[in-house]
């Protein structure tokens, strides 16, 4: 089911590795009333993609794997905004790590979206 010639052993990993890099940047963030909010909600948005995606690999149907990994994308969009505020904040001090990893956050919503429109399509069939 998986799109875009992505394993999923291959995404699991990329899923993991976004956690973690997701999980370094909030600790990064300064313990200031905006930084500690942004901070736990993106560690709660930006580690959830890797442990829903797991909970996909188990769907009954591809109708429930096709709403796993909508959720998936959901938490995936919100850590893309939690970041453009981090960005626009300018509260991390590596900007270079930040543009790298709102390209991660990118890259895996085109492949989870092109995944629901492959999940779809073979319902469709």
């Amino acid at each position: 089911m998986m799109a875009m010639n992505v394993k999923r052993s291959d995404l699991a990993d990329r899923l993991t590795d976004f956690s973690v890099r997701i999980i370094r940047i909030a600790e990064s963030l300064p313990v200031i009333r905006a930084g500690s909010y942004i901070a736990d909600q993106i560690i709660r948005s930006g580690t959830s993609p890797a442990l829903n995606y797991g909970d996909a690999q188990d769907a009954e149907s591809n109708k429930d794997f096709i709403h796993k990994i909508k959720i998936v994308l959901k938490e995936l969009r919100e850590t893309s905004v939690a970041l453009q505020l981090i960005s626009k904040l300018e509260i991390f001090p590596e900007p270079n790590e930040l543009k790298s990893i709102r390209d991660e956050n990118n890259q895996l919503i085109a492949i989870f979206v092109a995944s629901v429109k492959t999940a779809k399509n073979k319902i469709r069939k």
